[in-house]
């Protein structure tokens, strides 16, 4: 092998490692990232709820409310209800988001939880169509204004279907003219519901973290790159033995 060869060697393995590394360090950031989340996220749910009107001073002076536990009062619109296509369990199927009146005659758009596909006619699950005044538990949500990735299919607010919880097309969707809707949303507790449906609590809390694996791959892959090029290049400075 020519010198310009073991050169160009060295600086391919080294280039390639190099990248290799560098993500596993970014791995390594996106950890203490997640770790962080999850942390708050869990800190906010164990928090005692408040009153509404707590949450929206908050939501008013800073912008983010999520996963704060809320009490409310109200009666439901559902007449109004959409649909977000979701799954719990390993079935396919949607939340359902209703409007409530709130006592001033405000709006909240509420997430009462899952039903399975065949249950997305309401006339199926009458008996969780709540009449009158209600009062639950929940966790305020931020509202939705873009899509959290390319890949998620576009709503169709002509059917009250989503795909992403667009807030203004979902207020918008819900047919409750010019009423003050409230800027977030609400994501219903466990609390049990006439008729087993909607199934509250459907707020994911718990989110994925994968980091750490993904960082010893990448790491590992580094250490195989640098492993495998030394080999290569020391074999080839071996003299080679002639009988």
């Amino acid at each position: 092998m020519s010198a310009a060869s073991r050169l160009l060697l060295v600086a391919c393995v080294v280039a390639a490692t190099g990248v290799l590394l560098a993500l596993g360090f970014w791995q390594v950031d996106r950890l203490r990232w997640k770790e962080a989340l999850i942390a708050g996220i869990a800190a906010r749910v164990a928090a005692p709820p408040s009153s509404l009107a707590d949450i929206e001073a908050r939501f008013a002076a800073t912008g983010d409310v999520d996963y704060l536990p809320v009490e409310i009062r109200g009666a439901f619109l559902h007449e109004g209800e959409t649909r977000f296509y979701a799954t719990s369990a390993g079935r396919a199927g949607y939340q359902i988001m209703t409007p409530l009146r709130l006592g001033d005659g405000r709006i909240l758009i509420v997430n009462r939880g899952f039903v399975p596909a065949e249950l997305s006619d309401p006339a199926r699950r009458a008996a969780g169509q709540i009449a009158g005044t209600v009062e639950f538990r929940g966790l305020a949500r931020n509202p939705q204004s873009v899509p959290p990735n390319r890949f998620v299919p576009r709503n169709e607010p002509g059917k009250r279907l989503f795909f992403w919880k667009d807030f203004a097309a979902i207020v918008s969707a819900s047919g409750i003219g010019g009423a003050t809707v409230v800027p977030f949303m609400v994501d219903a507790g466990q609390e049990p519901v006439p008729g087993g449906w909607p199934r509250g609590g459907a707020t994911l809390t718990v989110l994925p973290n994968n980091h750490l694996q993904y960082a010893i791959t990448w790491f590992g892959l580094a250490a195989a790159c640098a492993g495998v090029g030394a080999w290569f290049l020391l074999s080839r400075l071996r003299p080679v033995r002639r009988p």
